[in-house]
């Protein structure tokens, strides 16, 4: 079934249709959240947010975009909103407890993808987000700006400044190591 009948249907409140949307689109948004959140005990929480407000709002799809665009970006828009809660609860936790907080606790990965995951979390959500949508998603900036709501230009300004941060903080880490 296409994915634009899917979502009309869905629309109508048909749960059927919300169902097989759900199992078509489930692994896709899991992979994309992997790779966006770096915290995985939100996951979950993330994906049921997310078809939650499709759920509620696929009345709303206008046809501006392709049906996973639209989705991808709630996920993303969850997803944010997700981690900021999440710092904030992590930053109250630290304050009062005084201890620092390892948010790479759960990374059991070989130390190159562990630097490389610290190197993306030094990046600003915005900056982290471009990354992720371009390099473990494939979009073109163009979606991207789609999907995150702002200019072509300012998706290209925050790829800009991420690489540069990146390239910064992973020398840094190199000479650190050597």
């Amino acid at each position: 079934m296409d994915d634009i009948v899917l979502i009309r249907r869905v629309a109508r409140g048909e749960v059927p249709a919300f169902e097989l949307l759900f199992r078509r689109y489930r692994p896709r948004i899991r992979r994309f959240l992997e790779r966006k959140t770096w915290r995985p005990q939100l996951i979950d929480e993330i994906l049921n947010d997310t078809m939650l407000v499709i759920w509620r709002k696929a009345g709303t799809f206008n046809l501006r975009s392709t049906v996973s665009t639209w989705i991808l970006g709630i996920a993303l828009r969850r997803g944010l909103k997700a981690n900021q809660r999440s710092d904030r609860a992590v930053a109250l936790e630290s304050e009062s407890s005084g201890a620092a907080c390892d948010v790479e606790e759960h990374v059991s990965r070989k130390e190159l993808r562990a630097r490389l995951d610290r190197a993306l979390e030094s990046l600003s959500p915005e900056q982290r987000t471009v990354v992720a949508l371009t390099y473990f998603e494939g979009y073109s900036y163009r979606e991207i700006a789609e999907l995150v709501g702002c200019p072509a230009a300012t998706v290209k300004t925050r790829m800009f400044h991420a690489r540069r941060r990146l390239k910064t903080f992973l020398s840094d880490r190199r000479e650190d190591a050597a």
